[in-house]
């Protein structure tokens, strides 16, 4: 039988279909997968038997003929998600043991397309983090080394639990939410693809809350086709979510024509950045040179208001957290760590329950909410994002989609960074700017640095036109033809 584990997405699908495999014996090769790579910490949750159960199911309709999109897929959850009957934590200690009555609307859209729960994913506590180091159950392990060092690597942050078990080969697709690059800079890391759409274009409810103007649920999977189909069986318009927009979920697959001939690619010239590695500036430049031999026009672009856009994320961010975050108190749900008074029992259980990176990031919203200070600040940051969301609409009258840079670098060592929060936060520079203005990205692996680890570079679409950025994004990835995988033979269970 084919090496199933191997697989993508897209050809799992197909395998089922023509009956070369089933359903149950497709999930029993990804549950022991699972276990085969505990050794990156990437679950906090596994559901083995409910995995089991779902795929069964799926061969039972598979029998009938009732087929639904993911019909037998077997996928990882970040555990934002809500799910009903298991654990929910948001990674925090805070959230230990909470499990929700309810389904966040995005897991049920995949149950009903027919998907398969392998577990929840490990993450940056309440997904503050680019590197997964900030986690209450531990770090993730990146399952990429570097060229003769044995130093563990981070898979970037928040969804790099999600990340590191696709890039294991442990999941065939799994669930990432994205502030301000927390699904295409650990696709980068880890050699997937990250998918962030369009701010509304899949709904928030259900999905535990960082940043309310900025959170955006996506697919991280092997290929682009795979993220097509994913975000097809993810999306859609939610009543129960105000953000969520009315409007029908295209054929994102059928979007991969592998042509794109006329349409013009923007290069901004502000994503040229001090210090910035040489081998990610030539990555660039050989991305430019696929698409211009694929036929797109390169046009040069200004996007002026940049270099503002991480300091006004982390204004904005960490206040919308502060606010999101001022719910959990003892009372109803999680940890609670009891005082002498009600006040006591608020502060104990605050203190006890959020860790280093999530009191700063709400003491840094709480302050730039504070009165005296929200004018200077909050406002401010506001006005701001909207003058960078402008430059982008400025920048589609002359350009169909935009190329950048993913990350500024490979993966970091774990440990790297820990004690400068200024170094950790320029992880985001490249992926902040399309969040802030609400864009749908995709980071597509395009090369290895010289150490032999992933590099991606970014693609930026208009406001719901995730076709022509799969489009774009598929070209790139044929011209890339990146196939390395990490060298899994030192993991253990």
């Amino acid at each position: 039988m084919t090496d199933l584990r191997n697989l993508t997405l897209a050809q799992a699908r197909d395998g089922m279909a023509a009956g070369d495999f089933t359903a149950v014996e497709l999930t029993e090769t990804f549950i022991e997968a699972t276990g085969a790579v505990r050794d990156l910490n990437a679950y906090i949750v596994e559901t083995a038997d409910q995995a089991r159960a779902m795929a069964a199911a799926s061969d039972a309709r598979r029998a009938q003929g009732q087929v639904g999109a993911m019909d037998g897929i077997p996928v990882a959850i970040k555990d934002l998600f809500c799910t009903k009957g298991v654990q929910a934590t948001a990674g925090s200690h805070i959230l230990e043991g909470f499990v929700p009555p309810y389904e966040s609307t995005v897991t049920q859209n995949l149950w009903d397309a027919g998907a398969v729960m392998l577990g929840k994913t490990n993450l940056d506590e309440f997904a503050m983090g680019s590197s997964n180091m900030t986690s209450y159950f531990g770090p993730v392990a990146n399952p990429w080394k570097r060229k003769g060092d044995d130093a563990v690597l981070v898979p970037g942050g928040s969804s790099g639990g999600s990340a590191a078990v696709v890039a294991a080969r442990a999941a065939l697709g799994a669930t990432g939410t994205d502030t301000g690059g927390s699904i295409r800079q650990p696709g980068a890391f880890t050699g997937i693809v990250g998918m962030k759409p369009t701010y509304g274009r899949c709904s928030r409810w259900g999905i535990i809350a960082f940043a309310s103007s900025l959170d955006q649920a996506g697919p991280m999977t092997h290929t682009v086709r795979d993220s097509a189909i994913m975000l097809g069986a993810m999306a859609g318009h939610d009543p129960k979510d105000s953000t969520s927009m009315k409007l029908d979920v295209p054929d994102f697959e059928a979007a991969l024509t592998g042509d794109i001939r006329g349409l013009r690619i923007g290069i901004p010239k502000e994503y040229v950045m001090d210090g910035m590695p040489a081998e990610i500036d030539a990555l660039w430049k050989t991305g430019i040179d696929w698409m211009r031999q694929a036929g797109a026009e390169i046009v040069d672009i200004s996007l002026p208001h940049t270099k503002y856009a991480l300091p006004t994320y982390y204004i904005v961010a960490p206040a919308e957290a502060s606010s999101n975050l001022a719910r959990y108190d003892g009372v109803r749900y999680g940890l609670r760590v009891d005082g002498d008074t009600m006040q006591d029992m608020y502060e104990n259980t605050r203190g006890a329950g959020f860790g280093a990176e999530v009191k700063r990031r709400i003491l840094i919203g709480t302050y730039v909410l504070s009165a005296g200070y929200y004018d200077a600040y909050y406002l401010k940051a506001q006005k701001v994002r909207a003058r960078i969301a402008g430059d982008f609409n400025d920048a589609w009258e002359k350009v169909d989609a935009i190329l950048t840079p993913t990350t500024p670098s490979a993966a970091f060592a774990q440990g790297d960074k820990m004690d400068d929060p200024i170094a950790m936060y320029l992880n985001d520079i490249f992926t902040v700017p399309a969040s802030l203005a609400g864009l749908p990205g995709i980071s597509v692996p395009a090369g290895l640095s010289a150490e032999g680890l992933p590099l991606g570079l970014q693609v930026i679409g208009r406001p719901y036109d995730e076709e022509t950025l799969f489009r774009v994004a598929g070209v790139l990835e044929d011209a890339a033809g990146f196939d390395a995988k990490p060298d899994l033979s030192g993991l253990g269970g």
